[in-house]
Formats: C-alpha cells, structure tokens, sequence
C-alpha cells in the first residue's frame, strides 16, 4: 500500500507543478502593472497556439515580442489571419516585462493601420 501511496502522491505532485507552470506562463506575474504604449512596424504575425504573438520593430530600441491572448480569446477581439502583416504600423498597450532587459509586452489592446482590437478589454487602463 505505501507504493501504491507515494505513486499516487508523486502523480499528484506532478500534475500541480504543471498547473503551476502553466499559470505562471499564461499568468501576469511576469509583466510590471503599469502599463505602457509601443509603437513598431510589425515583422512577424503568428495566429498559432499557444500564444499569437507580433513581433514589432520600432525605431528606438529594436524588436519586441506581443503576446496576445490565446488563440480563441484573440479571434474573439477581432485579430484573425489577414487582420496584419509584416510591414503594417501597430500600436500596442500592454504590459512591459519585469526584466528590463527583455523586449517582451503582454498587450491588452492593438491598433493596427486604425483598427482598434482590445485582446483584454478588462484590463484596458487609459488615463
């Protein structure tokens, strides 16, 4: 019975590490709470799991990696394939990483060539 116990107890703990790592990664605990604007020339779009994602390059300090939410919470604002390309100009709100030096934002809101896709309306603070 012990085996069959602390077999259990180790599955059980690995399913709670992977929740965990997966909260962190999907979370917000990696990004300051302030937020701020970017704006870039996109290079790259990618729609696919887990994360679409822009990467934006801007005249002052190179290129950025956006997540957006996640595939269906980004369909549902609006940004689909064909919403963006490389070379279109992109603003973005989002939320910086906490590592200063990683070019990296969580973004709540995008424009892209004037159209407005809020990837996390509650979380959109404007002053």
């Amino acid at each position: 019975m012990h085996l069959r116990n602390a077999v259990f107890t180790a599955g059980a703990a690995a399913v709670v590490f992977a929740a965990t790592a997966a909260l962190a990664h999907h979370g917000w605990g990696w990004a300051e709470e302030e937020q701020t604007e970017l704006t870039g020339t996109i290079r790259t779009v990618t729609i696919a799991p887990p994360h679409p994602a822009l990467e934006v390059e801007t005249t002052s300090d190179g290129l950025w990696k956006i997540e957006l939410g996640n595939p269906r919470q980004t369909q549902r604002a609006g940004f689909v394939e064909g919403s963006a390309k490389p070379g279109d100009e992109v603003v973005v709100l989002g939320n910086r990483s906490l590592d200063g030096n990683e070019k990296r934002m969580k973004a709540v809101r995008i424009t892209v060539n004037g159209k407005v896709f809020d990837i996390y309306p509650d979380r959109i603070r404007t002053n």
